[in-house]
């Protein structure tokens, strides 16, 4: 008779530990191939397919759309042929993932490591008495929970588990049920009662929308709150004359072949700045108290989508030219607006260039993608009067702001990187130098 396997959610990598179901693409019933995509989720690097490993029918399905799970929590059951004869030992390897679930998510030997520490309960277990500060003991019983972050969360806001309907496949208590009771008002106190912890209780928080800070928006608002934490940065800015710079982007698309854009060409502009000065393409190890300097440059970008400001990163972006630096922009461009940047394009960085002039606006003082240690900031591109050659014309004017961690370098450095970019878009020749 068939033998049914359970497909737990596997580990994404990059340190993620949870994932929300955004949408089911299997139903109860349906047969699956190895390897068929059966739910897109969504972490807080991006949206992701998953795919399982086992070829079957499809028996059982946990968690409802939204529904958010911790790694190792099951996602689906798959009833497959007879079993050939295998050992012990090969069941239980084949019970738990075989060969990696994801491309570049993470292997089977990560995701047990990480399992040892977040493993869902088959059956409900005996609940053991666990005595927090003053609090009274709790009745005897099983509680269905098994999420540490869920038990966290409901322990930081004093919620009674015990007291909570989950809303998961048998009743699992869902991070969702813990938010959704912490929304909750609280019941009105009877008029003729009054107690010292009664008097004693905070004002109710104020009335309005309340979003959650989680998946992209969370882990962008985590980041930034760190970097300023962490990193002691300075901000220099200097306009620039860019009509040079545009004359030759027109003469340049003009000439035919794939169309040039602004973005690929201050990219291009950036890395032969960092190859100048190094300093900037680097990273401080505080637990060593060591700068170390960087000697790839993995240019990272600003992406404003729908689901929130993402980094999309190109990779070796020193050893390109303009067109194909102008390519990779525009394929993880387009990634970034249908959702579909994996994490390996989101993360390993080594300097960012934002322009922030497509919202029109022209210079901005921008907080630095941690763990790197510089930004480049580019604003709108806009006629204004400029001295050009000892007489007043008007010129395709910008400005350009670093913001920098001073750890890494002095601001003479900071200065003469944002100088030779600033000279390479008013004299485009400059960059002939470095091709």
């Amino acid at each position: 008779m068939p033998k049914v396997l359970e497909f737990k959610l596997p580990d994404l990598g990059e340190g993620l530990t949870e994932a929300e179901i955004v949408r089911w693409l299997v139903e109860v019933g349906e047969v699956v191939a190895v390897d068929q995509p059966v739910v897109e989720v969504e972490t807080a690097k991006a949206m992701v397919e998953v795919p399982c490993p086992y070829g079957g029918v499809v028996t059982a399905r946990f968690g409802e759309e939204g529904t958010e799970l911790p790694v190792g929590a099951p996602l689906l059951t798959v009833a497959v042929g007879p079993p050939q004869e295998r050992s012990e030992a090969e069941d239980a390897e084949s019970s738990e993932y075989s060969g990696n679930v994801l491309v570049g998510y993470g292997t089977a030997a990560a995701t047990t490591r990480r399992r040892s520490r977040v493993r869902p309960a088959t059956a409900p277990a005996p609940a053991v008495a666990v005595v927090v500060d003053s609090a009274p003991a709790q009745a005897p019983g099983p509680v269905p929970v098994i999420s540490p972050l869920v038990r966290k969360l409901a322990r930081e806001n004093g919620l009674d588990l015990r007291e909570l309907r989950g809303t998961g496949p048998q009743g699992l208590i869902l991070r969702v049920d813990v938010e959704s009771a912490v929304r909750a008002p609280a019941p009105e106190p009877a008029a003729s009662v009054t107690t010292p912890a009664a008097a004693a209780a905070p004002a109710a928080a104020p009335a309005g929308e309340r979003i959650a800070l989680k998946g992209i928006r969370g882990a962008v608002a985590e980041k930034l709150s760190r970097s300023r934490t962490e990193i002691p940065d300075a901000t220099c800015w200097v306009d620039a004359d860019a009509t040079e710079l545009m004359a030759a982007r027109a003469a340049m698309n003009h000439a035919g072949g794939p169309k040039v854009s602004v973005l690929a060409l201050l990219a291009r502009i950036c890395t032969a700045a960092l190859a100048r000065y190094p300093e900037l393409n680097s990273t401080v190890d505080t637990a060593a108290r060591e700068i170390v300097r960087i000697p790839e440059v993995h240019l990272g970008f600003a992406a404003q989508t729908e689901r929130g400001l993402v980094v999309p990163v190109v990779r070796d972006a020193h050893g390109r030219n303009v067109d194909s630096v102008g390519a990779e922009l525009a394929r993880l461009t387009e990634a970034a607006r249908t959702g579909t940047l994996t994490p390996a394009e989101l993360t390993g960085g080594t300097f960012t260039l934002n322009n922030y002039g497509v919202f029109g606006v022209d210079g901005s003082t921008p907080i630095i993608n941690h763990p790197e240690a510089a930004m480049l900031g580019v604003g709108r591109i806009i006629p204004k009067p400029w001295v050009y050659e000892g007489e007043l014309a008007v010129r395709q004017v910008v400005q350009l702001s670093l913001t920098f961690d001073h750890r890494v370098c002095d601001g003479g450095t900071a200065g003469g990187f944002l100088r030779y970019v600033a000279d390479c878009v008013e004299h485009p020749a400059v960059l002939l130098r470095t091709l």
